[in-house]
């Protein structure tokens, strides 16, 4: 038998190719399935926003982000107010008992 391959390697050049082809094929078909996942994942995650979207649009009157954003940096500004108003209402009421019970301590 004769070695027609010029590298000396004694592999058959068609047998080369062939192997090639093969390995080739493999590759194109893994990038085709993650191509069809990415497909599947954008179409999904598409659908999944459209619906965000329309809830934002229902609850808040808008799906924009930036209009979103400024409504809850509002609502945390509010939500401050009213943890504030309520530190200083209990504070109130914590300082008209002590002064409740000095009295009555005082009575005894």
């Amino acid at each position: 038998m004769v070695n027609d391959n010029p590298n000396g390697a004694g592999m058959n050049p068609d047998v080369t190719l062939e192997q090639e082809l093969n390995g080739l094929r493999r590759q194109y078909e893994h990038l085709r399935d993650q191509r069809v996942r990415a497909e599947t994942q954008v179409a999904d995650l598409s659908g999944r926003l459209d619906a965000l979207k329309a809830q934002a649009l229902e609850e808040y009157g808008t799906s924009d982000p930036k209009e979103l954003q400024r409504l809850l940096q509002d609502k945390r500004q509010e939500n401050e107010r009213i943890v504030a108003e309520y530190r200083e209402h209990i504070q109130t009421v914590q300082s008209d008992l002590a002064q409740v019970e000095n009295r009555t301590d005082g009575d005894g």
